[in-house]
């Protein structure tokens, strides 16, 4: 199978299931912009931008012609799978999730990373770790699929392993 993705791509999945690595190799192989939405959405200090405030940035960032966006925020959801071409949802088993998320804490425990908003440093945290684990495979998964349903008209990818996801890799076409 070969997948034929636009110049809007949205990519979606627990925490630590890997929006940010896929994003910059879909960023990298299609030459489009990445934006990690986890970085427009906190300020420093984990402090969250306002919900009229963040529905307006959203909106502005999905009018551009070209962007692959990184991150889940049920509240934009529907817009954002509305407006992409493609939309990839790495749907992996919670505790694969889990461990990675544990990784990641590990190497960037006290530094921000990358992807993540200046002065947001990477932290443990047991309610982040309960929301792996429970809240977003019971409420947020639930949430994806229903939008998913619901705006059947762009490219849907739904993939369920690693391996899985180094076929897609392989089998990627651009379509402008």
């Amino acid at each position: 199978m070969s997948y034929k993705l636009g110049n809007r791509i949205i990519i979606i999945g627990n925490s630590g299931s890997g929006k940010t690595t896929l994003s910059y190799k879909l960023g990298e192989l299609l030459k489009l912009p990445v934006i990690h939405l986890d970085k427009e959405y906190w300020k420093k200090g984990w402090v969250k931008t306002p919900k009229e405030e963040w529905d307006e940035k959203v909106r502005k960032i999905i009018s551009e012609p070209e962007w692959i966006l990184d991150g889940n925020f049920n509240s934009t959801l529907e817009i954002r799978i509305n407006r992409a071409d493609t939309v990839v949802f790495l749907d992996y088993n919670r505790f694969l999730c889990l461990l990675d998320v544990i990784k990641r804490i590990i190497k960037h425990l006290g530094k921000t990373r990358p992807d993540m908003a200046e002065g947001c440093p990477e932290k443990f945290d047991f309610t982040f770790i309960k929301w792996v684990l429970w809240g977003f495979p019971v409420k947020s998964r639930r949430n994806i699929l229903k939008c998913l349903a619901k705006y059947n008209e762009n490219e849907q990818i739904i993939i369920k392993s690693r391996a899985e996801l180094k076929k897609f890799l392989t089998t990627l076409t651009h379509t402008e």
